[in-house]
């Protein structure tokens, strides 16, 4: 199977319209609003960058309670690495240095997510479809 090593990506921010004004102001993207999906906490806002031809990754803006955007100095954008069933490279992570901060929950149609931290005190994410 021939996939992108990330295929999601989300950017945390404080106002997400002003966010987009700034992104369209940019890049010249468009977004798409979304209702949060599956489990995700109350209060969360989502946008999608607008698919482009051949993009291959796409990732979303993020207004939620409880994540820190961006101040200039540290990185703020969450990384998602594809997988077949995130339960099982969720198994992988504690003897490997890392940890498990949120055990695979539902996006509702998109799929599954685990969230989890490397060894680095990096958050990532696991996505799968099963």
């Amino acid at each position: 199977m021939n996939q992108n090593i990330i295929c999601w990506f989300e950017i945390y921010v404080k106002d997400i319209n002003r966010a987009k004004k700034f992104y369209t102001a940019v890049l010249g993207t468009n977004f798409i609003d979304s209702p949060a999906p599956g489990d995700s906490p109350d209060g969360m806002k989502m946008s999608f960058f607008s698919p482009m031809e051949n993009q291959g990754v796409s990732g979303a803006l993020i207004e939620m309670p409880g994540t820190k955007e961006g101040d200039g100095h540290c990185v703020n954008t969450m990384v998602y690495f594809p997988c077949q069933d995130a339960t099982v490279e969720e198994a992988k992570i504690k003897a490997a240095g890392g940890i498990v901060t949120r055990s695979k929950f539902s996006i509702g149609e998109f799929g599954f997510c685990s969230i989890c931290v490397d060894t680095e005190g990096n958050p990532f994410g696991l996505f799968s479809m099963e």
